[in-house]
């Protein structure tokens, strides 16, 4: 499965996105984390030193989006380019932007898109995606997230940060999307959860879950370190909750039939 993590700026996506990646890691899955932001930060939350995350290998953009010399496999990539954090996930860096004036990030965006149309199964059963606030990426380069089977809007409870989740769903459907859901984050309950609830629904935005607000995040976010095992059990609780909604066999089935469902009405609408 392929997972595109996004949302607007300050929503809590790298913290979230090491928390999907160790919940799925402790139920047995490989998992690899690419991440796309121009600031990387997602390999302090998965236990990775300061020094080590700004010294992180790059993934060179000619070797993917040019295909290279055709050798370049999945595991090739790993191994030549993977970092190995604490809990078992491995992580990819696709961009940091090191100098002003340096241009835009259209190829480095193009490096993830084509990463995600790899074989990655091969050697991960999750390959999540944490993208850079905003709804750039869901255009630029043909998509970012062109390849990915299901979206993860990460929100905090005000209007305009799931008003942004709604802005995104048509975006996600138009680029083949199959699945996309909200996650409601940094709930004070239950007041926060009823707020989600009640929006989302007059927005039109699928809410696979609410994680509580806890003290622990903010201060490991001041720390630049991750969250260590056995902190924010709420939290955690939360997130594996999300995760089973994402691995539904149901939601899967459900989201095939949705598919079927926009190209009947698609081919009715060219026939006539």
């Amino acid at each position: 499965m392929k997972l595109g993590i996004v949302g607007k700026g300050g929503v809590g996506k790298t913290t979230l996105s090491s928390l999907i990646c160790q919940t799925y890691a402790d139920r047995g899955q490989r998992v690899v984390a690419i991440d796309t932001d121009s600031n990387p930060n997602l390999a302090m939350s998965l236990g990775l030193d300061e020094d080590t995350a700004n010294h992180a290998p790059l993934v060179p953009r000619s070797l993917v989006v040019g295909g290279g010399d055709g050798t370049l496999t999945p595991a090739a990539l790993l191994t030549e380019y993977g970092l190995r954090t604490p809990i078992g996930v491995t992580l990819l860096h696709a961009m940091r932007v090191e100098q002003a004036g340096a241009g835009c990030t259209c190829m480095s965006h193009a490096t993830v898109r084509s990463l995600l149309g790899m074989a990655m199964e091969e050697e991960a059963d999750v390959t999540l995606v944490d993208m850079e606030a905003g709804l750039e990426h869901l255009s630029r380069a043909g998509g970012t997230l062109a390849y990915a089977d299901v979206l993860l809007m990460v929100m905090e409870p005000t209007r305009k940060s799931i008003l942004t989740a709604a802005r995104t769903v048509p975006l996600a459907e138009e680029l083949g999307i199959p699945r996309m859901y909200g996650i409601g984050n940094k709930a004070r309950l239950p007041a926060d959860a009823e707020f989600y609830e009640k929006v989302c629904a007059e927005q039109g935005v699928t809410l696979a879950g609410v994680v509580p607000f806890d003290t622990a995040v903010p201060i490991a976010d001041r720390g630049g370190v991750g969250l260590a095992m056995g902190q924010v059990p709420e939290v955690r609780e939360a997130v594996s909750r999300i995760l089973d909604v994402v691995d539904s066999e149901e939601e899967q089935r459900l989201a095939v039939e949705r598919q079927r469902e926009k190209l009947r009405r698609h081919i009715a609408t060219i026939s006539g």
